[in-house]
């Protein structure tokens, strides 16, 4: 198998290593596509996880440690290709997986779930991202007629506004200064807005940019008593918020939102797979092929790992494919 790795803040490399047979319970998977989760893994190839979240920021079969050598990843989508005993009934089917970029593994048969059959393995890589929306949204707890700001028109942004859209009564905008963000959230049918509407307060607001100024942007665009959730991580960066001026007696709630965790109110009857499940299901929509920007060979991906995490905000999520994957 070979896999790809930070060996240092900035360079990545491909290794190559044994690949054991699958033991009771576990299956082989033959990797189909994997996605770049561009902020998350932006931040880990730079080696900007602070020390104190190295254990906290660790995805499910991580291996090495941050800053590096590390393999990071949690986006794979294969096809099972052998099954130890007890998990037979997996042979064969397409799966998603929070694995790291590498072309065969072994992981236990209940590491997996199976794509929905209507679900091409291509969009599926957004699995893990649909997750984060959707726990996202259940944190914002938008609710009929709001007004609603998404401010970040990333992967996750944009899949929080698609899932807002249709609540009734709802007056949703998507803020972001990209022009280029403007065509995707149109094939979404979410109406854009290169910056915060003037004179019109906000009921919700969800911010997801990764940047200073668009959580500043978020804070001024709250209307009383609004809440903001926060979805973005800034990793090292320390981020300097104006909350003197009018935030208190505005009575604002500033709240994280973080897909490690399901909300306390969803907690007894939730688990991880039933949310991957619904994830899943969610993305049978075709309108979502619009996030995926760009696709790239296995063989390529520390070279586009490097240009993505330095390289202009415009890219989406850009997929890996691999030697299995169909042409």
């Amino acid at each position: 198998m070979r896999a790809f790795w930070v060996q240092s803040p900035g360079r990545g490399v491909l290794r190559s290593a044994p690949l054991r047979e699958p033991g009771e319970g576990e299956v082989r998977i033959r990797a189909l596509y994997s996605g770049i989760s561009r902020g998350t893994e932006s931040l880990v190839f730079r080696g900007g996880v602070p020390s104190s979240q190295y254990e906290a920021m660790r995805c499910p079969f991580q291996e090495g440690s941050f800053p590096g050598p590390v393999k990071y990843g949690y986006m794979s989508v294969g096809v099972v290709d052998a099954a130890g005993a007890g998990a037979e009934p997996l042979l064969g089917r397409d799966v998603f997986c929070l694995y790291p970029h590498q072309d065969r593994y072994v992981v236990p048969g209940d590491a997996v779930t199976p794509l929905p059959t209507d679900l091409p393995p291509g969009r599926a890589i957004l699995a893990a991202n649909m997750e984060t929306a959707v726990n996202g949204v259940w944190d914002a707890r938008p609710t009929v007629g709001d007004r609603i700001l998404v401010v970040g028109g990333g992967v996750v942004g944009l899949l929080v506004a698609w899932l807002c859209r249709t609540l009734p009564g709802t007056e949703l905008t998507l803020v972001d200064p990209d022009p280029a963000r403007e065509a995707v959230a149109d094939r979404l049918g979410i109406p854009w807005s290169p910056q915060v509407p003037e004179g019109r307060p906000a009921d919700l607001v969800v911010h997801a940019s990764g940047s200073a100024d668009g959580l500043r942007s978020a804070l001024s665009a709250a209307g009383d008593e609004a809440r903001i959730v926060e979805l973005s991580w800034f990793g090292d960066t320390s981020v300097e918020l104006p909350l003197g001026e009018a935030f208190h007696s505005r009575r604002l709630t500033l709240r994280s939102s973080q897909v490690g965790r399901i909300p306390p109110d969803r907690a007894a009857r939730w688990d991880h797979v039933r949310r991957m499940a619904l994830a899943l299901r969610l993305l049978r929509d075709p309108t979502l092929d619009a996030l995926v920007t760009g696709e790239s060979g296995f063989g390529d991906l520390p070279d586009v790992m490097a240009q993505l995490s330095t390289g202009p905000a415009s890219a989406l999520c850009h997929r890996i494919r691999y030697s299995a994957a169909p042409s």
